[in-house]
């Protein structure tokens, strides 16, 4: 396997190809797919090891003494000897990885802590190298939860120490924090404070790196000789000064210590997290009786063999972040889109590049915050099946309320909008049924007739045009819905479109340009099951979830009759693509997310399927959607599972939630609600008042995504990566 190396007498950086390392006992052998150069600590290495020995010597003095104390105890042959010896020798770069799990030593394969195949999250100038290959011990390891790309969770190691500097300062909710030096370290403490409610000014003499973490969350970056910091601090602070200060800064000057005394509050706190030069001046910090601290890399554990390498874990009750639970957090806040890493990629190298990357960043060739290694055949390629959508940039929200009735059209009148939809619109005093346009004259006398329509209409386009109409139904079959709703943005129209809202990512990307062009966001998709009481009541019952969830949700179909549209799949997409997204839409409420990745496998004739949903936090939910069942069985039984509870929903009958007190619906049902009421009752109050829509976009794309996966998880045979972008 190949290695990056050095040798630190003669500055030579190789990949050097070594022996595979043997997967001993307590720990995992990992093959890499993406490691961090640390443009930090890293390239403070390289660029001390091209220096002359007396260069070195001056760069560290600390150990200078240890040579010199050799001398006093062993001579100087022995000493020379034996630092030449070290010094002419090979050394591993890096210390952040992420990779896939080969092969599980001896002592682990019984915990369930990790399995072959799965992605970790590791860290250790020992373990964590630019390596192909690594055995990494117990608790310098983390699986990487579902959603966080490899590529993303290499930054662990750095994230970890950024977050053990955090917790030293122990920032509070409204404090103010000065961070200098915004690199790779800076620019994730200033994401990390702005996550945790502190109002974070940054420092650094690049520009491009002010700008950087103003993005990420900082208030206000400057130069630090440009006088715009201390002004900033001073409005935010009353001119007390800041809470805390992070020093993430190097090199050999001392002006990071001094600002820090000249902008800190009295008493203030101040973090090494960098390796700054430190000569305190002594009255500007005793003055303010200044708290210097320091972070020591990645969190409690680190330097203790009995941790790191015996896999001693520390107490939760006496040490509640360690190294390991660190490395958890940060790829948590990672997954949460709590931390963003990706704008601070500035490049990403194959790794047989690596001795000339390494070239390139010390000579100043590249400039970059962190820069990423590449290793082939290992990890989420350009092959692996994906599924993404951009979030079109929108105009604020729509304010204008209207006065009045909610003037409607429907374009479609079959059986689904005359028995779910329209009986309750009839009903209501503040919506006015317009027009119904039907390819069938007489289904639109039929619907004008029973629900009071005011005309009817075969003309599409003449009804988009009315400046009379304020919202437009599309109750059509399943392959005009997203051209139809499409155009119906372009007119200005509020939307509501049954499900499917597309069968296709083109036909998901044309509707999505619509509201970019038009700004118009009012669109509805009749996902009703969210909107049902009896499951509101029963997630109310179930309490504030803390913990992932497993969910198992049968959906007893049963057959269509011979002859049924549905069974058009070339036409009208399969039966699933047109009724599935019913289901993941129901699922991702209960959970408060939005699915990441689709699983899907089926019986021979794909009618009987098993979907398998994975989200943000680890939760996970099986959809069965079975064809082959009892026409006497329920159609929809669901259980969620999660923090010592489950809650049990019966076809929108009954309901139930086994916690320490239980909790029953009533033993009678009142019929079966299924939220077309409290649905259409949102959407109109929605075009009423101006206001949001009550689906947010983001869900409505990302559930139409995971229904489309499910088709491309079938021919593909593997898990289809979902996502959504701005």
């Amino acid at each position: 396997m190949k290695q990056v190396v050095q040798n630190y007498k003669s500055g030579e950086l190789a990949l050097l190809d070594v022996e595979a390392p043997a997967c001993k006992p307590g720990g995992v052998l990992v093959r890499t797919a993406f490691s961090l150069i640390s443009t930090g600590t890293e390239m403070m290495k390289v660029s001390e090891a091209s220096m002359s020995m007396l260069g070195k010597a001056r760069s560290r003095p600390d150990q200078v003494a240890k040579v010199m104390q050799s001398v006093a105890t062993n001579g100087v042959g022995a000493t020379y000897r034996k630092v030449m010896n070290r010094l002419d020798s090979y050394t591993p770069l890096g210390y952040s990885l992420c990779g896939v799990v080969e092969e599980v030593g001896h002592g682990l394969k019984d915990t369930a802590d990790v399995s072959v195949g799965d992605f970790v999250a590791c860290a250790g100038n020992e373990h964590a190298l630019h390596s192909e290959l690594n055995w990494v011990p117990k608790n310098l390891y983390t699986r990487v939860p579902s959603g966080v790309e490899p590529r993303h969770a290499s930054f662990a190691t750095v994230g970890a120490i950024a977050m053990q500097g955090v917790r030293r300062g122990e920032p509070q909710l409204g404090d103010v924090a000065l961070v200098i030096g915004l690199g790779l370290i800076g620019q994730l403490v200033v994401q990390l404070l702005s996550a945790s409610g502190v109002r974070v000014v940054g420092v650094d003499p690049d520009a491009e790196r002010c700008k950087l973490a103003e993005r990420l969350g900082a208030s206000v970056c400057g130069h630090p000789s440009s006088g715009e910091v201390e002004v900033a601090v001073g409005e935010l602070t009353g001119g007390h000064g800041v809470d805390q200060v992070y020093l993430a800064a190097g090199g050999s000057t001392n002006e990071p210590v001094e600002l820090a005394a000249k902008l800190a509050r009295d008493r203030g706190r101040v973090v090494d997290i960098g390796k700054c030069r430190l000569d305190l001046p002594w009255n500007a910090y005793y003055e303010k009786e200044l708290d210097i601290r320091f972070s020591r890399s990645y969190g409690p554990g680190r330097y203790d063999p009995e941790y790191e390498l015996g896999g001693r874990d520390y107490p939760i009750g006496y040490v509640r972040w360690t190294e390991r639970r660190n490395l958890e957090c940060f790829l948590d806040l990672i997954a949460r889109g709590r931390v963003d890493v990706e704008p601070l990629i500035s490049h990403v190298a194959d790794f047989g590049t690596a001795v000339e990357t390494y070239r390139r960043l010390d000579e100043g060739e590249l400039k970059a915050v962190a820069v990423l290694f590449r290793y082939p055949g290992v990890g989420p390629g350009p092959a692996e099946p994906s599924l993404t959508a951009a979030i079109p940039d929108r105009a604020p929200i729509r304010t204008s309320q209207r006065m009045g009735k909610v003037r409607t059209a429907f374009i479609g009148a079959g059986n689904y909008a005359s028995s779910m939809l329209l009986p309750h619109l009839a009903e209501r005093e503040d919506v006015s049924l317009r027009r119904v346009v039907t390819t069938s004259a007489l289904s639109g006398a039929n619907a004008k007739r029973k629900f009071g329509f005011a005309e009817t209409s075969t003309d599409v386009d003449a009804t988009l045009a009315d400046p009379d109409i304020d919202a437009v139904f599309v109750v059509t079959r399943h392959s005009s819905h997203a051209e139809l709703t499409r155009r119906a943005l372009l007119a200005g129209k509020a939307v509501f479109v049954e499900k499917p809202l597309a069968l296709s990512e083109a036909e998901l990307g044309k509707v999505l340009g619509a509201i970019e062009e038009s700004g118009n966001e009012a669109l509805q998709v009749g996902f009703n099951r969210r909107f049902a009481p009896l499951l509101h009541e029963a997630r109310s019952q179930f309490g504030r979830r803390i913990g992932p969830a497993s969910v198992r949700y049968l959906v007893n179909a049963g057959r269509l009759e011979h002859g049924s549209w549905y069974n058009q799949a070339d036409s009208e997409g399969t039966r699933f693509a047109g009724e599935g997204g019913h289901f993941i839409d129901t699922v991702s409420w209960l959970l408060g997310a939005d699915p990441v990745s689709v699983y899907a496998c089926a019986t021979p004739d794909q009618q009987d399927l098993q979907i398998l949903l994975r989200y943000p936090d680890g939760s996970t939910a099986a959809i069965t959607y079975a064809t082959s069942g009892s026409a006497g069985f329920p159609k929809e039984t669901l259980d969620v599972v999660a923090d010592g509870r489950v809650l049990k929903f019966d076809d929108f009958a009954r309901a139930s939630v086994y916690a320490r007190k239980r909790w029953a619906s009533s033993r009678i049902p009142k019929g079966r609600d299924k939220g077309q009421n409290a649905e259409l009752d949102a959407f109109v109050t929605a075009v009423t008042s101006g206001g949001p829509m009550p689906i947010p976009l983001e869900s409505l794309v990302a559930t139409t995504l995971a229904t489309i996966a499910v088709q491309t998880s079938l021919a593909s045979g593997a898990p289809v990566r979902i996502g959504t972008s701005a």
